[in-house]
């Protein structure tokens, strides 16, 4: 489980491998608190912890990518020096600041629109039709790993107000119109379109 709270812009070192992709991560973590096995989030998908080492002052890891996590995110749009939003999975007892995450990417968005009011960014996203039905105003989303309050939906996009904060810790403050972004909707309303489909139809 995740937040949705970025805590590290890591850069893709390497990248390796066809079928199977291998991704080598260096991030400000120190190596030593990452345990193989451990699971973190990248753009919102999450991934597991192959191989780690100390150097310097960066921790690098890898990480391996499934055909079919390449083909459903973006992470195989990724080429050597991207930089990649990162979030390490939450602890029983730390701050929930976002919303609950599963780092299980819903579908793949389209970036329509990108412009400026004041110092906030403001995207309209284009996300895959059967998505649509669980996007609501001020409803929460996930966006590249990022967890974030829609503003406004119309019937096929919605749009997204970002702090400069937001935009200077994380990669959306690079999000250009055109780019693909990965998105995850909210559990709360994934579970209550399924109950409501139930209660349409109980036999």
């Amino acid at each position: 489980m995740f937040t949705g709270i970025v805590t590290d812009m890591g850069r893709v070192r390497k990248i390796s491998g066809e079928d199977v992709r291998r991704f080598e991560i260096e991030c400000s973590y120190d190596a030593s608190t990452i345990d193989l096995g451990a699971s973190i989030a990248h753009a919102g998908a999450c991934l597991t912890v192959v191989e780690r080492h100390q150097q310097g002052a960066s921790g690098i890891f890898s990480v391996e990518v499934s055909p079919e996590t390449l083909r459903l995110t973006t992470l195989g749009d990724l080429t050597v020096g991207d930089a990649v939003n990162l979030e390490r999975a939450l602890k029983i007892g730390e701050e929930l600041g976002g919303h609950i995450v599963t780092g299980h990417v819903d579908g793949v968005g389209t970036c329509a629109a990108r412009r400026t009011e004041g110092d906030w960014l403001i995207f309209t996203i284009k996300p895959p039709s059967q998505l649509n039905q669980f996007i609501a105003k001020k409803g929460s989303i996930t966006v590249d790993g990022v967890s974030l309050t829609v503003n406004e939906v119309s019937n096929d996009s919605f749009d997204l107000m970002i702090i400069p904060h937001t935009a200077q810790q994380t990669t959306l403050g690079k999000l250009q119109a055109g780019e693909r972004v990965n998105l995850e909707i909210d559990l709360m309303a994934r579970y209550a379109a399924r109950l409501s489909q139930f209660s349409e139809n109980p036999g």
